[in-house]
């Protein structure tokens, strides 16, 4: 494990900690996704950091290689008090329907949510290209 990867654990465990009532907003959950997945913390997001195995790293609690919609909360929150669930949210890529992402999954489903939020194209996503996209369904 890389110490970006190390520290990205240590802060999902803080969140998870956390008291359901502290829940970030959609904006600063916005920005604290982006943070935890931002490994090298230059301020983009490669495809490398938003690939399976990043996204593991930071969104998988429980290190069971599975991505439960609880862990999914735990890191972004809801989107808004109206908006969908994180497990309608990842009913989208469960393509076995068990109601968890595998890393298969996830990665499909990464490589296609990345390719919608790089918008103009240059091989990062950048916290406004990120913060535009949240909560937004990948086109």
């Amino acid at each position: 494990m890389t110490i970006p990867t190390l520290a990205a654990a240590v802060l999902v465990a803080a969140v998870l900690a956390a008291p359901a009532a502290a829940q970030p907003a959609p904006a600063a959950a916005s920005t604290t996704g982006f943070q935890l997945l931002d490994a090298d913390g230059d301020g983009l997001l490669s495809r490398y950091e938003y690939d399976g195995d990043n996204a593991f790293a930071v969104l998988d609690a429980n290190g069971d290689r599975r991505l439960s919609a609880d862990e999914l909360d735990a890191v972004l929150g809801r989107v808004a008090a109206d908006g969908p669930t994180a497990a309608e949210r990842i009913v989208v890529a469960d393509l076995d329907r068990d109601g968890q992402l595998d890393e298969n999954e996830l990665r499909g489903a990464a490589e296609m949510r990345f390719t919608s939020m790089d918008r103009n194209g240059d091989g990062n996503v950048d916290p406004t290209e990120f913060a535009a996209a949240f909560g937004v369904r990948a086109r």
